[in-house]
């Protein structure tokens, strides 16, 4: 199997996992009318990263591809925003570990596709 879709595949479930991990912590976090809207923006935002990494695996081009990985990266910035709006414990911290994880990895594959597309298209010109 080609090594990009092998690791694509993993990080595509590293995505699922997180995003079930952000709302098992949810579930755990006081329902109140201030803890509301936070749990509704971090669920929806860490369910977006991993739906968006999807669709930019859908092979509709290079520039989408580069789009939604954008897209995806810019949800787990807004995850890690939420994230950050609930009381300290392990498991709150652990989620904002792997939400900078998962922005630091989907920022190298920006940039080599990036780069790669430059590349491309200084040859293809």
């Amino acid at each position: 199997m080609n090594i990009r879709v092998n690791s694509f595949n993993e990080l595509e479930n590293r995505c699922l996992e997180f995003s079930l991990n952000v709302k098992s912590f949810c579930s755990t976090v006081k329902q109140d009318i201030i803890h509301q809207d936070y749990i509704l923006q971090v669920i929806r935002s860490s369910a977006a990263l991993g739906a968006n990494f999807i669709e930019a695996n859908e092979k509709l081009g290079e520039n989408n591809l580069i789009h939604k990985m954008k897209i995806a990266r810019k949800e787990s910035k807004e995850t890690l925003y939420w994230l950050h709006h609930f009381d300290e414990s392990d498991e709150r911290d652990f989620l904002l570990d792997e939400a900078d994880q998962l922005r630091k990895i989907l920022s190298s594959i920006i940039s080599k596709l990036s780069l790669n597309n430059t590349q491309t298209n200084n040859y293809t010109n």
